[in-house]
């Protein structure tokens, strides 16, 4: 028993912890950055639902979201993009901006049933968005503008279908 406290005692136990320390404060940094990069510069988000069909796909697409444009006002008209829903905060939504503060914005008022239309003058800070399904689509058309501070996002590729179509070029 004594040989197995000897070996015990003569363990460099202090490299050992500051090893075990360096790298936690690595895995620390990493993580940091991961999130960084995450809520500020780019993500990917499942997006899935009719509201955006034919552009996005039922079933759901994984989709690369640009966080650096829609914090530096670069977000335009018919680019798509992802934000608070006005509705549930809970949720994000994607749609496609169809007009901007100061634009006119013509859209029927209910595009199943009659062919009546309004005219929206988009008020200053806010944006108007549309699903490009329009029979299928909660959008603005029923709450309004929304404020350009719920905007998280542009979507700029669709991941997935872009990644199974590289690996068939491939093939």
């Amino acid at each position: 028993m004594s040989g197995f406290f000897r070996r015990l005692a003569g363990t460099p136990w202090r490299e050992i912890a500051g090893e075990a320390g360096s790298l936690a404060f690595l895995v620390a940094q990493v993580f940091c950055g991961v999130h960084v990069v995450n809520a500020h510069v780019c993500s990917f988000a499942l997006v899935k639902g009719v509201s955006m069909l034919p552009a996005l796909n039922l079933a759901g697409d994984v989709v690369a979201v640009d966080r650096v444009s829609a914090r530096f006002g670069r977000v335009g008209t018919g680019d798509v993009v992802l934000l608070i829903s006005p509705e549930n905060p809970r949720k994000m939504v994607a749609k496609r901006v169809l007009g901007m503060e100061g634009d006119a914005v013509t859209y029927l008022v209910d595009p199943g049933n009659s062919e009546s239309s309004k005219t929206v003058v988009v008020p200053e800070g806010h944006v108007w968005v549309q699903g490009d399904n329009i029979y299928a689509s909660i959008d603005s058309r029923q709450f309004g503008p929304v404020p350009y501070g719920l905007i998280t996002g542009k979507i700029f590729c669709r991941v997935i279908p872009f990644f199974i179509n590289f690996v068939y070029s491939l093939v």
